[in-house]
This record gives structure tokens, C-alpha cells and sequence, in this order.
């Protein structure tokens, strides 16, 4: 390798400095020295999350840190885009062997059946990665509530409004963590005219609870025909389309603490989603912190949500900084 080549690849490796190149590098992989998560059998409730090569590391601490956190079973379906390497998908399975994996390859076949009839829904899938988080989340749903999670949140304490939301069968809304700002890949201010609905702004879809009534395959295709949906960010429609749907049947964005932001710093909020403006924060502050309240050094309690609950309030005890 010319020299060249070595200081750019040390450039790159520290561009957000040694303190982000340590935590991302040396700390990160150690989750895969924690105990499973072995029971998700709690079907009140399935966890949905998209994942790929890039990301599928800091899905499990995402899902260690709620299930540990949160002192909740819920079940689990992981859904990998086609690029997850095998020693990722081995790792995701050793780390929560109750969990539902769906390969790519398998989502496809199913997808053919669920989406004939919805021409531009068979488009949009074929042609947008996130489109799955849509489509393959609600046709392979097994339980009443969907709780949609990406690869990038962390959880420092029991995240009591998500929970109290997701668990309440009195709650008939869609519930999402509020955005920085509005960021659709459209004019949404047309939907009112054209389809008889206002639409609730700053919806972020990484995370939220989701009624699947309110997934609609025959609402989609509708949406997916308005004019300039599918011109904006790549990144953008599927959040799009899950704020239109969601707004359509009835949505209500959860408390300021849940609040993506892009300044460091954590305070006491419960929970932060690490979008990718922050992703370096994700690792120098999230995982840092994570690591102080005693998470890598914790195995999973007894499989009893007592037991859960109380492992949970001895991590959030551990928490200063």
C-alpha cells in the first residue's frame, strides 16, 4: 500500500477524531461478548427493524439496550436488505435465537403475492431499499402491534411514553418519534386537495408504534401516485409515506425526550435516535455512555419481566457521567 493510501485510510478512519475511531473500532464489536437475549416470545407486541452490512452491528446494540432497558420481551423480526454478510446474520441469530429472521431472498417470493394488483407498489419496492420497512413489515406482521425500529437508536432507560403507547390497547394511533424538521420528499401540502387530509409534519419513521390497519397496500398505491412523490431523496419517501398513511388514519408524534437532534449531549432523555448526521455520536457518546451504566458487563437476568425490570433499573442507576 503507497503511502498515499495509508494516510487516507487514517484520515478517513479518524475524521471525527480518536475518541468516535476508539468507540466505533474497539468498543463496538465487544457487544458480541454480552449473554443472548433469549426470550422474545412476548407477541403483545413485534419488533420490525430493517438491516444491512453497514448497519447490522449497531442493531444489536439497539435491541440490547431496549430489551435490557425496557425489561420487555417482545418478539423480534429482523429483515436484512440482501447484503448482510453470513457472519451477521450468525451473530443476529446467536444474539436472539427466538427472533424471526427474513432473508431478502425469501421476502421476494412472499412480496410477488402480497403486492400483486399494486403496480407502482411493485415498482417502489423493486427500485428503493427502504421501501421494505413499508411492504415487508406489515405482510409478515404476527402480532396486533407493530413497533417500528431502525438500526441506529440507543436506550439508557425505559422509554415509559413508547411503552405506555405500544401497550395500550386503548391506543388507536400511530406514534413516531418527532423529526429536526419536516423532511418529505414532496410538497405534502397538496394531499389535503387531492386525498382530503391534512398532513402531520416532522414525522420521523425510525421508530414509532404502528396499528396495522393503518398499513394499507390499497392507501400506498393511491399515495404513490401523487404528483412528485417519488422525485425527492431516495431516503425521504418512505418516511413520506409512512407520515401520509399515518396521518390518514390517525398519528400523534411522542414527547420531546424522543426528539431527534443534532447537537451531543443526553441529559436524562431515555432513549436517542442516532440519525446520520450524529451516527459518530452513536459511538462516542451513546455506546460510551452505555458502556459506563455496566451494559457489556451484564448478562440477561432470568427470563421473567420482574427479574428484566429490575436488571433494567440497576443499568439506569449506573448512568452518571
Amino acid at each position: 500500500m503507497s503511502i498515499g493510501a495509508v494516510l487516507l485510510r487514517l484520515r478517513q478512519k479518524y475524521s471525527r477524531g480518536f475518541r468516535v475511531a476508539y468507540a466505533r473500532d474497539r468498543v463496538r464489536p465487544r457487544i458480541l461478548n454480552t449473554a443472548p437475549i433469549t426470550d422474545t416470545n412476548d407477541s403483545r407486541c413485534e419488533i420490525h427493524v430493517l438491516t444491512s452490512a453497514q448497519d447490522w452491528l449497531n442493531l444489536i446494540w439497539t435491541l440490547k439496550s431496549f430489551y435490557l432497558m425496557s425489561g420487555r420481551h417482545y418478539a423480534l423480526c429482523v429483515h436484512e436488505d440482501g447484503s448482510v454478510p453470513p457472519e451477521g446474520l450468525e451473530a443476529i441469530r446467536k444474539h436472539f435465537p427466538a427472533a424471526r429472521i427474513l432473508l431478502r431472498a425469501d421476502a421476494d417470493r412472499q412480496a410477488r403475492d402480497f403486492l400483486r394488483g399494486y403496480p407502482r407498489c411493485e415498482a417502489f419496492r423493486q427500485a428503493n431499499a427502504l421501501a421494505l420497512k413499508l411492504f415487508d413489515f406489515k405482510m409478515s406482521l404476527r402480532s396486533p402491534r407493530m413497533l417500528l425500529f431502525d438500526s441506529d437508536l440507543l436506550f439508557f432507560r425505559e422509554p415509559s411514553a413508547f411503552l405506555n403507547r405500544a401497550e395500550d390497547p386503548a391506543y388507536l394511533r400511530n406514534t413516531f418519534n418527532r423529526d429536526v424538521e419536516t423532511s418529505y420528499s414532496f410538497d405534502w401540502r397538496i394531499v389535503e386537495e387531492r386525498l382530503g387530509f391534512e398532513v402531520t409534519e416532522e414525522v420521523n419513521s425510525g421508530f414509532g408504534v404502528i396499528q396495522p390497519d393503518s398499513m394499507r397496500v390499497d392507501w400506498i398505491e393511491e399515495c404513490l401516485g401523487l404528483d412528485g412523490i417519488l422525485d425527492g431523496h431516495p431516503w425521504r419517501i418512505e418516511q413520506t409515506l409512512f407520515a401520509l398513511l399515518s396521518s390518514r388514519y390517525g398519528v400523534e408524534l411522542l414527547p420531546q425526550d424522543y426528539q431527534v437532534y443534532l447537537t451531543p449531549g443526553l441529559g436524562e432523555r431515555p432513549f436517542r435516535h442516532y440519525v446520520g448526521a450524529v451516527r459518530h455520536l452513536m459511538y462516542s457518546e451513546g455506546m460510551l455512555r452505555l458502556v459506563k451504566q455496566g451494559l457489556l458487563d451484564m448478562k440477561p437476568a432470568p427470563s421473567t419481566d420482574k427479574a428484566m425490570v429490575s436488571m433494567a433499573t440497576a443499568l439506569s442507576q449506573r448512568s452518571s457521567v
